[in-house]
């Protein structure tokens, strides 16, 4: 027979402990019974029962005991009391203390199995949300960063070694390259990751509302402000709290935010008490905020604040051996969601988005495979799928001779591909193929030593680059 769930019954009392348990068998429930709080911990502790019925008054330990024993044991754990009608307002408090429900002796049967019924959807209905969050979480942790670029690993690796940390995090990097992807990694893999994350772009947001979006408002604080509202410091506490554009704050609210950073305490418009938060902070930019600080549209302290440990996200530009994959990634991505069979990418249109410079970065990207997979026809996209932009771009390598598989990408394959391309064209100058692919001397060394290219290349020619790393880069 199919259980429908366990139920663990404390009563000191025999007699109601087996009526109990003919009328949760009845219904499926497995059911485990103990007659005091001892045996009900230890048995607790052997084997988690999904929903603990216990009685309120019971010599020795009474039930408000073993719920905050129990409560120790497991956050969550559900608890029903039962309680003669004299000591009902102990087991109201008992609720307040985390119970779940309570029931009046004598019980009724009807009323046992619908509450006992509705702390199973709640267990249901907690077990659900936790398996979404771990999906969650799980998608941004990362090892889901997509990019092998050196760049993009020293992102990696710097994420892994600072999100456990408490430390406040300023992302810099242009627009659409993935700072917030960087910002929820962090959460993902720090111990607030159960907690909430939360994303303000402080630039999206009207500079006479975002003070109440951050820190809340009572009751009249303003005009139209009708009623309480909890800001997102209070909303997050314990969490991670992500500020994007943080440059955009203007300097009256980057005072207030200091504030918050160094007392770890915010004051509701309109209030007049201080109220503890324990919120970490991750912030972003695509300014550069030491001409700001310049300039005097950004506070000095706040900064230093702010910067306790920086991360700089990658132009795309920047890491142009990592845009097969990422094509590769929002390829099956959009197929799958449109039901088309678009499985890869023509020689002509790869050359196209190899050598584009995408200004939008990886949000760009994304969006020219979505659009592309809305208008192929075909298995695979071509050039007349691409816009006008990208079209319109001749790139360096286009008349390179390589080709792709038909069913998708080999990211190592393609790399290797082009690597032997650009330095074929450049006669095995290293400088003048790094240029080719918009790489750095240095990273067009390690690749080239990764896939043990070019060592046979004129001797005297890869010790004289005629592009210095500098003019090489395009960082």
């Amino acid at each position: 027979m199919i259980t429908a769930g366990h139920v663990l019954v404390v009563d000191d009392e025999k007699a109601q402990r087996d009526i109990l348990t003919v009328i949760l068998e009845g219904e499926g429930y497995t059911v485990e019974t103990a007659s005091n709080v001892s045996q009900a911990l230890s048995a607790y502790r052997n084997h988690r029962a999904d929903v603990v019925l216990t009685d309120l008054s019971m010599p020795e330990r009474d039930g408000l005991a073993l719920l905050e024993e129990l409560v120790k044991l497991d956050s969550e754990a559900l608890v029903i009391l039962v309680t003669a009608y004299g000591t009902i307002g102990s087991a109201v408090q008992a609720m307040k203390k985390g119970a779940f429900d309570y029931l009046a002796k004598p019980v009724d049967r009807e009323e046992l199995l619908i509450t006992i019924a509705r702390a199973f959807e709640r267990l249901h209905l907690v077990k659900e949300n936790r398996r979404l969050q771990q999906q969650l979480l799980d998608a941004f942790k990362v090892e889901n960063i997509i990019g092998h670029h050196p760049s993009m690993e020293e992102v990696s690796r710097t994420i892994k070694k600072v999100a456990p940390s408490q430390a406040t995090v300023l992302i810099t990097g242009e627009s659409g390259t993935g700072k917030e992807l960087v910002a929820r990694a962090l959460h993902a893999h720090s111990p607030r990751a159960y907690r909430p994350f939360r994303a303000l772009n402080c630039a999206a947001v009207p500079e006479t509302l975002i003070e109440s979006e951050l820190f809340g408002h009572e009751k009249g604080a303003f005009t139209g402000a009708q009623a309480r509202q909890i800001g997102l410091f209070e909303a997050v506490d314990q969490g991670t709290l992500f500020l994007d554009e943080i440059g955009d704050l203007s300097l009256p609210l980057q005072a207030k935010l200091l504030r918050v950073l160094q007392e770890k305490e915010i004051r509701r418009i309109g209030g007049r008490e201080d109220i503890k938060v324990d919120v970490r902070v991750v912030a972003a930019t695509n300014r550069k905020l030491a001409t700001a600080i310049k300039q005097g549209t950004f506070r000095e302290d706040l900064y230093y604040r702010l910067n306790v440990v920086s991360i700089h996200v990658p132009a795309l530009r920047e890491r142009a051996a990592d845009i097969p994959e990422l094509v590769g990634h929002f390829l099956k991505k959009y197929a799958a969601a449109s039901g088309k069979a678009v499985r890869g990418v023509t020689n002509e249109a790869s050359r196209l988005l190899m050598d584009y410079p995408w200004p939008g970065n990886v949000r760009e990207l994304e969006s020219v495979i979505e659009r592309a997979v809305l208008l192929c026809d075909a298995e695979r996209i071509d050039v007349g799928d691409l816009p006008a932009g990208v079209r319109s771009r001749v790139t360096p390598l286009a008349q390179a001779d390589f080709e792709l598989p038909a069913e998708g990408f080999s990211l190592e394959g393609f790399e290797r591909k082009l690597l032997e391309t650009a330095m074929a064209r450049s006669n095995g100058v290293i400088a003048k193929a790094a240029k080719m692919l918009g790489l750095t001397y240095k990273t067009m060394q390690y690749r080239l030593e990764k896939f043990q290219i070019g060592r046979g290349a004129p001797a005297g020619r890869e010790a004289s680059p005629e592009v210095s790393e500098e003019q090489g880069s395009r960082l």
